[in-house]
């Protein structure tokens, strides 16, 4: 590896890891898996942006947010002793090794399409694998998905139990509803975009 990028990767995982420590800073020791979620996704939703207006600079400062929350994720497990950063690239450098046969062992695939029904093929071949595949869209879009099917299936979703709507715009009425709610939950200490994937994933 290019000894620059071996350098700022490891000097990197090196202040991650003292932000974690017992002297370190109170509000990243104070972090778990679950409280950094809303941060990831708040990341990831960031860096999507930034590549859509293509400025790099603003794309070099949203891939190291992100891989700030892949490396704190990493340090939490590190402190309990499961893996590491080095396992999890070790991880990916198999993963991707043994999905590219046709780059490492030498197999032929012509088109991107080919390549694609590849990956498919050999995912299916590792077995099944515990993912949330529906948590990469956001909450509200599954949630709207969740009420057209509850609706075809003759069982639509009770409305008014919890909010009075006032007349006006519908558009801007259940603008400032949701608003509302967003503001109850951070009144309650609750994320209201995982709490709706939870409800999701448990009711779906």
């Amino acid at each position: 590896m290019n000894e620059r990028v071996a350098k700022a990767l490891a000097e990197l995982v090196e202040v991650v890891a003292r932000l974690r420590a017992p002297d370190g800073c109170p509000w990243d020791r104070a972090q778990t898996h679950r409280t950094l979620v809303p941060y990831l996704l708040e990341e990831a939703y960031e860096l999507a942006a930034a590549l859509a207006d293509g400025d790099p600079s603003s794309i070099k400062e949203e891939l190291g947010d992100l891989l700030l929350q892949v490396l704190l994720h990493a340090q939490i497990e590190a402190e309990a002793k499961r893996f590491d950063i080095a396992d999890v690239a070790e991880a990916l450098r198999q993963k991707l090794i043994q999905r590219h046969p046709h780059v490492f062992s030498g197999e032929r695939v012509e088109t991107a399409q080919e390549v694609r029904a590849q990956w498919e093929e050999l995912k299916k071949g590792e077995g099944p694998r515990k993912k949330k595949e529906d948590w990469g869209k956001p909450a509200l879009i599954r949630a709207s998905k969740y009420v057209e099917v509850k609706e075809a299936q003759g069982q639509p979703v009770p409305t008014g139990r919890f909010l009075s709507l006032p007349a006006g715009d519908p558009e801007k009425v259940i603008a400032a509803a949701l608003v509302e709610v967003v503001a109850e939950a951070r009144r309650l200490g609750v994320d209201p975009e995982l709490a709706l994937h939870r409800f999701l994933e448990e009711n779906g």
